[in-house]
């Protein structure tokens, strides 16, 4: 990054350089200019870049609104009202994105009020599973249900006191075991900042969807 604004700062100089020394030059017969002290050529390295479009896109996901530390994540559905769900990337204890969790409101009128799915990295052992924790409180244990090329995916159900606990709580703890220390646990905070707005954000997914 130094190195890149170190560039960027001797680019501008040049630039600005030039209209300057040209106006120091007041006599009515421009002075001679060799070789040494003609303009430089375009570098054709550099990008001037291209327009983005930012039109949302049918089946592209896209932000529709934050709510402390979750998003609430919709995709465009040109028949419709947009599907939405809320989100959070969690990261380790260095800071580095670990993991992912999202959830869905449901239907009334059946066990689970939400539905989430959590993705971990590949390097998880499966046999294990999922321990999620509120505060600490009341851990629960969910299988893998499968892997693709970013992750393994766990697909839960939480009930209507169990998202009440999330919006009570102020982190919650998912627990992991890597495949290549077995006898050690992972556990990855996600922080429950803005929980309660982004999950009375939801649109309820209609029955059969």
């Amino acid at each position: 990054m130094a190195k890149l604004l170190k560039t960027l700062s001797v680019a501008t100089l040049i630039a600005l350089s030039g209209p300057v020394l040209a106006q120091e030059n007041t006599d009515a017969t421009p002075a001679p200019q060799d070789s040494q002290t003609q303009a430089a050529p375009a570098d054709p390295a550099l990008s001037m870049g291209e327009a983005v479009d930012t039109t949302r896109q049918p089946g592209v996901p896209y932000v529709d609104e934050v709510f402390g530390d979750w998003e609430r994540k919709c995709v465009l559905n040109p028949e419709g009202d947009d599907p939405c769900q809320i989100y959070q990337l969690v990261k380790d204890s260095t800071g580095a994105p670990t993991a992912e969790i999202s959830l869905v409101a449901l239907p009334a009128g059946q066990q689970a009020a939400a539905g989430a799915t959590v993705v971990v990295p590949l390097e998880t052992m499966l046999t294990q599973q999922l321990t999620i924790d509120v505060d600490g409180n009341n851990p629960r244990r969910y299988p893998f249900r499968f892997c693709a090329k970013i992750g393994c995916f766990a697909q839960i159900g939480l009930t209507a006191a169990e998202i009440e606990g999330f919006q009570r709580g102020a982190v919650a703890h998912m627990t992991i075991v890597p495949a290549a220390a077995p006898d050690q646990t992972v556990v990855l905070n996600v922080s429950l900042s803005g929980f309660t707005a982004a999950y009375e954000s939801l649109p309820v997914l209609a029955e059969g969807n």
